[in-house]
């Protein structure tokens, strides 16, 4: 066994949903893009877009799930390659906000023109799309609170069904007023949806790449957890991260009182990390005297 350590982990426990979903919306994708193109209608032409990034979204997401749980013949990559997913949430923000920008730019491009679009195209094509996005949405749901590159394809499915649902009203206003600029109305709206869901999404990518303290540990608590520790007087260079979804990890150094069994006290810090805040892979280094902690880093 190399340097690296074996976990299970959310994204490959799902990746069937994946599968399942990306076969679906890739099915619908050519037709909605061909009856937008045929019509004329922008938002049909921005919710095929959208579909166009589930497809790129959710390949990507198949693509990380395999890479993820590939071993490493390397003996380099020490924790894995799970931050493939992880990658492929951040590509799917930026697919997601590229198709936000086209939707919004070819909108202002439409201003002051005459637009005539069939509102029965859009009406069969929308209700079809969304019926494929409910499916797909369905199958992700599963995966969306463990992976964040499940959620990442999960949000891309909701912008997705928000934008089919845009092209039934889009549909149904043309068809009530006779008025073709509610299609570039509604796709407007459709991108602004999308490109805000790219931001939080984009968020939550930027603090695990980051390393930032995962959101659901208190690192407060676990100090106070692991000072309580029996012989454990106290806990400096504590960091704790995301690798990636559901998988946290920490390392920090304890310093044992004086005649305290060192052996017992890191057992019992890796169960309190473990049972109290959901970190199972914990790097403790135990310092016998309080006299001679470790200073020698800089930052």
């Amino acid at each position: 066994m190399g340097a690296g350590h074996g976990h299970g982990h959310a994204g490959g426990r799902h990746r069937w949903r994946l599968a399942v979903a990306f076969g679906l919306v890739t099915a619908f994708f050519g037709v909605e893009l061909g009856v937008g193109l045929v019509s004329g209608s922008l938002a049909l032409v921005s919710d095929a877009g959208h579909m166009a990034a589930d497809v790129v979204a959710l390949g990507a997401a198949l693509v990380a799930t395999r890479i993820a749980t590939r071993p490493d013949d390397t003996g380099r990559r020490t924790y894995g390659s799970y931050r493939a997913e992880v990658l492929a949430s951040g590509f799917t923000v930026l697919v997601m906000l590229g198709v936000s920008a086209y939707v919004v730019l070819e909108a202002v491009g439409r201003i002051g023109e005459p637009v005539e679009v069939p509102s029965g195209a859009m009406l069969v094509v929308g209700g079809l799309g969304l019926a494929v996005n409910l499916v797909c949405l369905a199958l992700l749901r599963g995966g969306a609170q463990e992976s964040i590159n499940v959620r990442g394809a999960y949000l891309e499915v909701v912008a997705d069904a928000a934008g089919s649902v845009g092209v039934l009203v889009a549909g149904l206003l043309v068809g009530l007023t006779g008025a073709g600029q509610w299609d570039t109305v509604v796709a407007v709206a459709i991108g602004v949806f999308v490109a805000v869901r790219a931001v939080l999404l984009g968020r939550e990518v930027l603090a695990v790449l980051g390393q930032h303290a995962p959101h659901d540990v208190d690192l407060d608590a676990v100090v106070r957890d692991l000072e309580g520790v029996p012989g454990v007087a106290d806990v400096h260079d504590l960091h704790a991260w995301t690798l990636t979804s559901g998988m946290n990890v920490a390392t920090a150094h304890l310093v044992v009182r004086v005649g305290a069994d060192p052996q017992v006290a890191l057992a019992a810090a890796q169960t309190a990390l473990r049972e109290g805040h959901g970190i199972d892979h914990a790097t403790l280094q135990v310092e016998a005297n309080p006299a001679r902690e470790c200073h020698a880093a800089t930052w």
